[in-house]
């Protein structure tokens, strides 16, 4: 899968999070500490900022080359700062199947929403999938596609199915987006394992999501994830384990005191003024994260200068 990373908080330069720490984003590119393969089929960011020339709408940068490899970022990345990020290195097939486009890259942006996206994950037979899919697809949204990935088609789907911008909403979107996944996939005969685990963006606001379906189209998969993962590469037990591993969240203070690292002042949410949300732990101390488990969604927003979170069990 991909790697993801996503902040609020105080507007800090991008190299802060992107460039400078040693596990840095880039660097995952080459040395994901929970993925066994390189990420090397593009990158991207969206960001929003209060001293950017257009505060209230993303800045979006996407190339379809490994980023250790993107010449911009040492010299692009340096200049800007954001109180939003949204960030993300794409793995894909190491085969000529892959199209290796910018509109291939996340994170996704469509006008007429607040909302950007990126994901780590997979939805298998996705082509055909489709057939039952876009009957629940907007025009608004369907033609402002440009790729040809799945993570885009569940983008549309997924902005089609919202009914507002509101915690609720959103929830209820993700719920019934996955039911029309599996309904598809049983109505085809394409049950196979789906791994969606999205990061949801907007200014200010972080909706992350850690859902999917098992081999055989079940919602709530058995195992500990841990145990699977050491089946190895290549079997149904760790592609098992990829979809029930959590993702992570860092709240805190004084993040920008700590310019080459994730490092915060750990604090309890309630007194947090930044949050990360990310694929994996960032920091050598696994514990100062929480995990943001199967089967739930997490709301994160900033409310002046404090952060509220949010989490939910999805109805899945």
């Amino acid at each position: 899968m991909c790697r993801v990373l996503a902040y609020i908080g105080p507007e800090i330069p991008l190299e802060s999070l992107l460039l400078k720490p040693d596990n840095s984003l880039v660097n995952q590119t080459l040395d994901p500490e929970r993925h066994p393969l390189l990420q090397l089929a593009g990158w991207g960011f969206g960001a929003w900022g209060e001293h950017l020339l257009k505060p209230d709408e993303p800045l979006i940068y996407r190339r379809p080359m490994a980023a250790f490899y993107d010449d911009n970022a040492d010299s692009l990345i340096p200049s800007l700062q954001a109180s939003t990020l949204l960030a993300h290195v794409r793995a894909a097939a190491y085969d000529a199947s892959t199209v290796l486009v910018d509109e291939n890259c996340h994170p996704f942006s469509y006008r007429g929403t607040p909302w950007i996206v990126a994901q780590n994950g997979d939805l298998p037979s996705w082509k055909l999938l489709q057939r039952e899919l876009l009957a629940h697809c907007t025009d608004e949204y369907l033609s402002q596609m440009r790729g040809n990935t799945d993570t885009e088609l569940l983008y549309v789907l997924l902005l089609s199915l919202l009914e507002g911008d509101g915690d609720e909403d959103v929830q209820r979107a993700f719920e019934r987006m996955l039911a029309l996944v599996v309904e598809a996939m049983e109505k085809l005969d394409l049950v196979a394992l789906v791994k969606l685990k999205m990061a949801l963006v907007a200014p200010g606001r972080i909706v992350g999501v850690n859902v999917g379906a098992g081999h055989h189209g079940e919602t709530w998969p058995e195992g500990d994830w841990q145990q699977l993962r050491k089946s190895g590469p290549g079997t149904d037990d760790f592609s098992l384990s990829m979809l029930l591993e959590p993702m992570y969240m860092l709240s805190g203070r004084n993040f920008e005191d700590y310019e080459s690292s994730y490092d915060v002042d750990v604090t309890p949410v309630e007194e947090a003024t930044s949050v990360v949300f990310a694929s994996e732990p960032l920091t050598e101390e696994c514990e100062d994260w929480t995990e943001l488990e199967y089967g739930h969604i997490v709301f994160l927003a900033r409310d002046g200068d404090t952060i509220t979170r949010t989490v939910r069990r999805l109805d899945v």
